[in-house]
């Protein structure tokens, strides 16, 4: 089984701050969480902080890029509805959290979780109770759409009848 991001993460982690690519990885993980499964995180918290809106979560659009295939050169490949929030946790840390789509509360959530797993003293609780188990579906969900597509993938090939002249 391969090793999630998440996973990877809590097993490198360090005492300290968290490095860039660490923090990259969580708000990666919180960016593509289901509401319920924050929702359900949150609730699990022994102690939930209190915490002020630095920016109210607000709806907006982001262009999206991709590559051609052969080539690579970037192209706009079109615009994608994301909802961004921060916030400021009763410790001081600040929280960023952008979800696609239009949920505001999601983005609250993700904000909130980031902030917390700002704090050296709960960081590895948190990768290990929220992210891991996060990440954990998120990898299920795709494997189980990889298998699905995987099922729709149809062959094709050329007969040869034979009266081809050679």
């Amino acid at each position: 089984m391969a090793m999630t991001d998440a996973t990877r993460m809590h097993h490198e982690h360090k005492a300290g701050a968290a490095s860039t690519d660490e923090r990259k990885s969580w708000m990666g993980v919180l960016a593509r969480a289901k509401r319920d499964e924050l929702e359900a995180a949150w609730a699990s918290l022994p102690s939930r902080p209190a915490h002020s809106i630095m920016r109210a979560p607000e709806i907006g659009l982001v262009m999206v890029r991709a590559r051609a295939g052969g080539s690579g050169n970037p192209f706009n490949l079109g615009e994608m509805t994301v909802t961004r929030c921060a916030l400021k946790l009763a410790g001081g840390a600040v929280g960023f959290g952008y979800v696609q789509g239009r949920d505001k509360r999601r983005a609250e959530l993700a904000a909130a979780f980031d902030g917390l797993l700002q704090d050296d003293s709960r960081r590895l609780e948190l990768l290990k109770d929220v992210i891991a188990p996060l990440a954990a579906a998120q990898a299920a969900r795709r494997d189980e759409r990889s298998r699905k597509a995987a099922s729709t993938k149809v062959e094709f090939f050329t007969l040869v009848r034979g009266d081809n002249p050679k």
